[in-house]
Order: structure tokens, then C-alpha cells, then sequence
């Protein structure tokens, strides 16, 4: 079976439910809260392995009480954790605000998580240098970013979220590239397109252009789209009572790259994909809400 290797961030999120988003300089009473496991590379890399696949985590928590949360259920997902790194300090936090109608805001500290610099993954280069697959995310730092790349023999699969300037000749050796259509547009603007189009349709045909062997947009509830070659093909998603969007787009990632890695074709692998990113918006948090092989997805 092919190998992922995921070079990333982990988290612990401190989430709060609330009945709505507060306004600016308002205070508002929250119904419940708690403490769960997040980062965006530890997300992808539990949705990946809860599935079947084989997934390394390559990582950095720190030494405060967030830890042993922030790797929860990257333990229990059966990953590969002999690349994790300990950093005196905290471990990356998110504190996240969840809303009746399931949307979410995010607010980022990095921790641990920027000690994940070139040096820290060349430390680690077997196990980028052996993987079939190299996922990457925008949460740690750049010079880490591209050690990964350039350490990667297999295919690179980036999910630029956030979105941050790295070097245009790293970036590009994705295939595919996975961004939202907000992250799609600064990707644009960042590689200097003239202008940014409205659809994502369009969009994707864009990065096709600048040189982007493949391209994967997601949109949420309307699925995604799939450019590769010169065709642009819809991705549907289920329709299903989301509770909490917390974390799906990473479920999605998770699940393509495991379809990657299984020999699914980029289409097809989408497809799965949006499959596992709904059923996570059924149930409340991240990691914690993601499917394994025995779920039924929608």
C-alpha cells in the first residue's frame, strides 16, 4: 500500500457553541466548550489514517497540558508518530467559535508548530524522501514548507491554507493543488495573475494555466471542481444536516489523498472525498467527527 507522508501542523482547539457569531465589542453567553485535537496537518493525517491509510506524521507539540489532547487522536488513528517533534513550550492552539448554523471562526497560534522549519524536516528526511505521498499545509514555516518539497521523490499534494508566500516553483509542484475559493483567489493574486475570475469553474482553469498540473476547488456545501488537462469537472457532495463545519475541508484532504494513495484517479478520489468531508459536518469537532473504514458515508 502507498505511504503519505504529512508535513504539519497540531493543535489542541479550545471550542466554544454558540447560538451566533458575537458582534465586534459584544459579549455573548456560550452553551458548551471543551478542549479537542486540531492543526490542519494533524487533521488530514487522522482522516487519512482512520480510513485505512498508511500515514507519518511529521510534527512539533510542546511541553504545557495541550499536548497530550493535541495527540489524541493522532494516536488512536493509528498514525506513524516517530517523527514527532517535543519543543519546550505550548502546542499550537486554535480557539474556535461554532454557530447553531454550523459555521466557525478561527483564530490560529502557532506554537510548537513554528519550529517546523527546514531544519527540523531535513532532521526527518527519510520519511519525506520515502513517501509516496507528501501532504502540506500553510501552518507551519516556509523554510519547512519547502525543505518538505524539495526532499519529496513521490507526488506533493498542497492544501495552501492559510495561505502564505511561499516560492512559486514549490508551490507549483503540486498536484493537486486543494484550495477554497477564497484561498484560490490570493493564490492568483500571489502568482501574479492579471485578474482573478469569478467562478471557480474558471478559477481552476487559471491555475491550470499558471502551471499547476491539477487543480482540486472546494466549495463547501456545492462540492467541488476538478481541473486537470483542459476539462473542469463538478464534484457533487451529499446533502446532508451539517452541525458543524469545523474541520471538513481537512476530512476531504484526508480522504483524497488515502483515494491517491489507493491508485484512484483525481476524479474519483474527489468524489470519495466529498463523501468523507459531509460526514464530518454531521458531527460536532475535528479530528472527532471524521469517519472510519466501518462508517457508512452519506
Amino acid at each position: 500500500m502507498a505511504s503519505i507522508t504529512v508535513v504539519g501542523s497540531i493543535n489542541a482547539d479550545l471550542f466554544v457553541l454558540v447560538d451566533r457569531h458575537p458582534l465586534p465589542g459584544e459579549t455573548l453567553l456560550g452553551r458548551d466548550g471543551g478542549i479537542s485535537a486540531g492543526g490542519k496537518g494533524a487533521n488530514q493525517a487522522v482522516a487519512a489514517a482512520n480510513l485505512g491509510a498508511v500515514v507519518r506524521m511529521i510534527g512539533a507539540v510542546g511541553t504545557d497540558a495541550y499536548t497530550e489532547p493535541a495527540l489524541e487522536h493522532l494516536r488512536s488513528s493509528g498514525a506513524d508518530l516517530s517523527s514527532l517533534g517535543v519543543v519546550e513550550g505550548s502546542t499550537g492552539l486554535a480557539v474556535i467559535t461554532v454557530s447553531d448554523d454550523g459555521e466557525n471562526t478561527i483564530i490560529v497560534i502557532g506554537g510548537a508548530n513554528s519550529a517546523v522549519d527546514g531544519s527540523f524536516v531535513a532532521d526527518r528526511r527519510e520519511a519525506v524522501e520515502r513517501a509516496d505521498i507528501v501532504l502540506l499545509q500553510g501552518e507551519i514555516p516556509v523554510s519547512g514548507f519547502s525543505q518538505a518539497v524539495h526532499l519529496a521523490t513521490g507526488r506533493v499534494v498542497v492544501n495552501l491554507a492559510p495561505v502564505v508566500d511561499v516560492p512559486a516553483a514549490d508551490l507549483l509542484r503540486a498536484d493537486p493543488l486543494v484550495a477554497n475559493e477564497h484561498e484560490a483567489g490570493l493564490i492568483l493574486t500571489q502568482l501574479g495573475a492579471p485578474t482573478v475570475p469569478r467562478s471557480e469553474e474558471e478559477m481552476a482553469l487559471a491555475l491550470r494555466e499558471l502551471g499547476f498540473t491539477s487543480v482540486v476547488l472546494t466549495r463547501g456545501a456545492r462540492g467541488a471542481v476538478v481541473a486537470e488537462s483542459d476539462a473542469v469537472t463538478p464534484i457533487p457532495t451529499p446533502a446532508v444536516e451539517a452541525v458543524d463545519s469545523t474541520g471538513a475541508g481537512d476530512a476531504f484532504v484526508g480522504g483524497l489523498v488515502h483515494r491517491l494513495a489507493e491508485g484512484d484517479p483525481l476524479v474519483s478520489a474527489a468524489t470519495y472525498a466529498a463523501r468523507v468531508g459531509a460526514f464530518a459536518a454531521t458531527r460536532r469537532g475535528a479530528q472527532a467527527s471524521y469517519p472510519t473504514s466501518a462508517d457508512v458515508l452519506p
